[in-house]
């Protein structure tokens, strides 16, 4: 493993954040290397007849809780290295949002493009078939997700596999999460990471302070923003940014970039790109063919939602940005984070700001192992004691609500009710436990290492509870 391997950037982070702790060695090991890893090869037969060999891997980091949680990547680049740099970067996200789960992420080297929908349900529940084998899936072993290239389509065929195979498991729906709302998902997974991110942005540039030292003024409103990545992730961070008062200047994809110093129509962009498979030709806006050059126009906040390594030592010192956001896993190489921290741009680190995602991947897996949605027993219950509260206030006052303000007003909490809320609390938190680490340090160091020391702590003391080490 080079130290310009993906998983070698996160042991080098992870490394100058130990230098900050008094941890021994030996557990400093532990939490750094990857516990197990699986290696697969299984042969599906195609749609014209002939057999391709398909290669795929799952990577558990951490065992120090469980069940471990990662998403299934489905990508052509897809390799041993970056699943075991994914799985690491995911123990210490779940740690860090205080999660309890260990880190995990699987991948299958395919480009899913070159195959059909049978195709790929026959790869991802024979790929199923594999885990299970090896007790590499379970709902008290390993919960995947999906992640690159895969959805919550992928995520039922797994669930259906599983149920078939782990006959009378009865929490067997626990096995995977963000399957589709009829197989056991939960209202808001679809935009959680892309909603926690933007709750992770809006916390940051609610302190004047911290926005004064990088040139801006408090809050979101009016803020220059840039995203990279229209996928899930890219498109809902960007959405509830706009809703949030930030200006949409830029956007890109792997085809190409858009940018309007004006501001672009989010929504209009995305059926264009519809209608048409790319964003070429989109009227009103300036078209970019290289699509890493939108990562340095001038912005006032850059959201890197695609694939790793995107800002690195070559770029960063051309990155405009006052604050970068990462959306991505890993978009920011060790070296542009130096670079980036020297210049003094805030660079909101992956293991905290994208959480979203396994935030609420928690609460569906919590919601299987219940077996009861979120909500069901108490909304009646809330709606009727709010509705006598009130009745009791217009009696008192002599004054009438009517009926659609009552209604409003003594609404009971539904699943969407406690999920989001319960997502903009875990950011919210988890934001201010990182900054507390950042601000004890005299904010010398960037706020990624500030992270990764909050993380490293909190592993440390679940194995020490262990009795293992001192």
């Amino acid at each position: 493993m080079s130290d310009q391997s993906f998983l070698g950037q996160v042991h080098r982070a992870f490394d100058a954040a130990a230098t900050f702790t008094n941890h021994p060695q030996a557990l400093l090991n532990q939490i750094k290397e990857c516990n197990a890893v699986y290696r697969v090869t299984f042969p599906i037969l195609r749609d014209d007849g002939t057999i391709k060999t398909i290669v795929g891997w799952r990577a558990e980091h951490s065992h120090h809780k469980l069940p471990t949680k990662g998403g299934i990547r489905y990508a052509i680049n897809v390799n041993e290295d970056e699943v075991m740099a994914l799985a690491s970067l995911m123990t210490y996200k779940c740690a860090v949002v205080d999660v309890p789960f260990g880190g995990a992420k699987g991948g299958i080297k395919i480009n899913r493009k070159d195959f059909s929908e049978h195709e790929l349900e026959r790869i991802t529940r024979r790929y199923t078939f594999e885990l299970w084998k090896k007790n590499f899936i379970g709902p008290g072993v390993d919960v995947p997700a999906p992640d690159y290239g895969t959805s919550s389509k992928e995520m039922a065929w797994i669930a259906d596999t599983y149920a078939q195979l782990a006959v009378g498991d009865l929490n067997a729906l626990a096995c995977v999460t963000a399957k589709p709302i009829a197989q056991g998902g939960i209202r808001g997974r679809t935009e959680a990471t892309g909603r926690g991110i933007y709750f992770g942005i809006r916390e940051a540039c609610d302190n004047a302070q911290d926005m004064k030292a990088i040139g801006l003024t408090r809050g979101l409103e009016g803020k220059r923003c840039i995203v990279q990545g229209l996928g899930n992730v890219g498109y809902h961070a960007a959405k509830f940014i706009v809703e949030g008062g930030g200006v949409l200047v830029a956007v890109a994809e792997y085809d190409g970039a858009l940018h309007n110093e004006k501001g672009l129509d989010l929504d209009a962009v995305m059926a264009y790109r519809k209608d048409t498979g790319g964003l070429k030709g989109f009227p009103g806006a300036t078209y970019l063919v290289e699509s890493r050059a939108a990562l340095e126009l001038p912005c006032d906040i850059l959201v890197p939602a695609a694939l790793e390594g995107q800002i690195t030592a070559a770029n960063a010192p051309r990155i405009q940005a006052k604050l970068v956001a990462e959306g991505a896993n890993g978009p920011t190489t060790f070296e542009a984070d130096g670079i980036l921290h020297q210049r003094g741009v805030m660079v909101l680190a992956d293991m905290f700001l994208n959480a979203g995602g396994v935030t609420v991947s928690y609460f569906e897996w919590l919601k299987n192992l219940s077996h009861v949605r979120f909500g069901r027993m108490e909304k009646r219950f809330e709606e009727t004691a709010f509705t006598n509260v009130l009745r009791a206030m217009e009696d008192l006052t002599g004054k009438t609500l009517g009926e659609e303000r009552m209604s409003k007003l003594s609404h009971g909490a539904d699943e969407a009710d406690l999920v989001n809320p319960g997502l903009e609390d875990t950011m919210i938190s988890a934001w201010h436990q990182v900054r507390e680490t950042w601000t004890r340090h005299d904010r010398k160091m960037d706020i990624r290492t500030a992270a990764f020391i909050s993380a490293i702590n909190k592993v440390a003391v679940s194995y020490q509870d262990l009795g293992i080490f001192p």
